[in-house]
């Protein structure tokens, strides 16, 4: 498909938070939403848990709060948790509104209501969901309405190269005024304008050899951003999941957490539970103490994997609960209503991000960043289970609020210079981009994973610093492809994620080094804010800086 003419709005990403921005701003704007393979293969689509929402008359907004700021180690930002948290109901709605079917069943009084889930970390049931697929759910009605849309225009296979400002332009300012796009069916690049560009683009867990996400969360948001002169912070702070179905055919398939928050066990090989030896919450405690109880015991004994047990349960209650979790089992020869499940940590979540404030907005004029691509300030450490959706939701609210008060005094999109492909050639080393993609994800889960030392982040730097040349040289002299594209963007989110984790002296919610294993309580809890060298900003906040 060819790129429409300059919309007002570039949304690069299809997922929860791209596609609901879109349908909030398309009533007034025309809007291009970019994926850069199939429209669907984002995050959103592989979550199964839900989205947390204080719903029930025995829950409350401070209890969401609280839970969240425990889990967020000391770190959240409580602006951003009340915010956040007290708009979940009105999501909820909205979602509703656009035809999600959330599971609903019966309450205590015999009125139909959602059924909530309850998960790590979380004091209530407080996980609307759509039975165990809920991100499948929210994902195929955000795009059936998207589709419906005139003023929406869906672009898949079309892949962000870098964000157009006008500093590169040599322009005044630092405005984001659109982006090379790669069409990676044509294999041509385009600049396409816009008035306001939206990073909606997710994590960056693929740098890591094991990851619960799909293929495409290559951190490209992020890196762009980077390049473009935003700051980013907390990016040491990356989440592992503790159960990822263990089999060498299931690549990412992911055990939601609600497994555990509906009574299942982790077990070690010989069928004994270990948790209670790590948190007085055992299989309920947050997400980065799980994980790293899991790490311990796996070293520990020397084995490739723990196993998840919830065959306790009546054989009804499983397959009501979790049909998809229990069909995919069976399909890689796991029968969970009789069987423990072999389980094993799994890159899961990007915590840190681009730094945006309450209304979505980045450093660069004209340039949002919504979801797990930005860092808000509400996970802090370590995020709480199904507060990611919630983010994506109610941060494409504000956005779309702020980008309608932002596009009548936005100026009019400029002309953009042509890609220039006069002095490259076509690659005859194609085995250079696969092989710098299999050594960075291997040092990383080597070197950066869940338990480091600063030896290990030494080893990581120089060869990330090896590779990030190499890739530059290549990029400088041959025709882009989508590979190389990802791998470039991968190679910069994970210099900044070894830059982050060395500048962090203590252990703390995801970041564990054994270098320093204690939290430091005698200073200030602080945020790690690295800042481009291009910043665009004229005033940073208060944050601490790492140049």
């Amino acid at each position: 498909m060819a790129l429409p003419p300059s919309p007002d709005v570039l949304i690069i990403g299809s997922g929860a938070a791209g596609l609901s921005l879109a349908l909030r701003l398309a009533d007034a704007t025309r809007i291009a939403v970019l994926a850069k393979g199939a429209l669907h293969e984002g995050s959103t689509y592989y979550a199964q848990g839900g989205v947390s929402a204080v719903l029930d008359a025995s829950d409350s907004i401070e209890s969401h709060v609280q839970d969240t700021l425990i889990a967020g180690a000391g770190l959240c930002h409580a602006d951003t948790v009340h915010f956040t948290v007290e708009h979940g109901r009105e999501v909820i709605e909205w979602l509703s509104q656009q035809g999600v079917p959330f599971t609903r069943e019966p309450n205590t009084e015999g009125i139909v209501d959602y059924h909530l889930h309850r998960e790590g970390g979380h004091s209530h049931r407080r996980i609307v969901h759509a039975a165990d697929a809920t991100g499948r759910a929210i994902q195929t009605t955000l795009e059936e309405r998207a589709h419906e849309h005139p003023n929406i225009t869906l672009l898949d296979q079309h892949i962000a190269v870098d964000l157009i400002t006008s500093r590169k332009l040599g322009l005044a300012g630092n405005r984001c005024l659109g982006a090379y796009v790669l069409d990676q069916r044509s294999g041509q690049v385009e600049a396409l304008a816009a008035r306001s560009v939206v990073l909606t683009t997710g994590g960056a867990s693929r740098v890591y050899l094991y990851s619960s996400n799909p293929d495409g969360s290559t951190g490209d948001g992020i890196a762009m951003a980077w390049r473009a002169g935003c700051r980013v912070a907390n990016m040491e702070f990356m989440q592992f999941h503790p159960t990822c179905l263990y089999h060498p055919q299931a690549k990412n398939f992911l055990i939601s957490e609600a497994v555990r928050g509906e009574g299942g066990y982790l077990l070690l090989p010989d069928g004994t539970r270990f948790m209670r030896n790590f948190d007085v919450r055992m299989e309920l405690a947050p997400r980065d103490i799980v994980a790293r109880a899991i790490d311990h015991e796996m070293k520990r004994l020397g084995t490739e994997c723990v196993y998840l047990d919830i065959s306790h349960k009546p054989a009804e209650f499983i397959r009501s609960h979790f049909p998809n979790i229990y069909a995919k089992c069976l399909e890689y020869g796991f029968d969970m209503i009789h069987q423990p499940i072999p389980v094993v940590p799994a890159a899961h979540y990007t915590c840190g991000g681009v730094v945006t404030d309450l209304q979505a907005r980045t450093d660069v004029e004209g340039l949002y960043a919504i979801g797990e691509v930005a860092f808000t300030g509400l996970h802090g450490a370590n995020r709480m289970a199904s507060n990611s959706l919630l983010e994506c939701l109610v941060f494409a609210a504000a956005g779309a609020a702020d980008i309608h008060l932002q596009l009548d005094r936005a100026p009019a999109s400029p002309l953009l210079p042509a890609w220039d492909e006069s002095r490259v050639t076509d690659s005859d080393e194609e085995v250079v981009v696969s092989h710098n993609w299999a050594e960075l994800r291997q040092f990383m889960w080597d070197y950066v994973g869940i338990v480091r030392t600063d030896k290990r982040l030494q080893r990581a730097r120089r060869r990330v610093e090896l590779l990030l040349g190499e890739i530059d040289e290549y990029y400088g002299n041959f025709r882009i492809s989508g590979n190389l594209i990802e791998l470039r963007n991968l190679a910069q989110v994970a210099e900044l994620i070894i830059r982050s984790a060395l500048a962090r002296k203590e252990s703390r919610g995801l970041h564990y080094t054994l270098d320093y294993p204690q939290a430091n309580e005698s200073e200030p809890v602080q945020d790690t804010v690295l800042v481009p060298v291009n910043f665009a900003g004229a005033d940073a906040p208060p944050y601490w800086t790492h140049r």
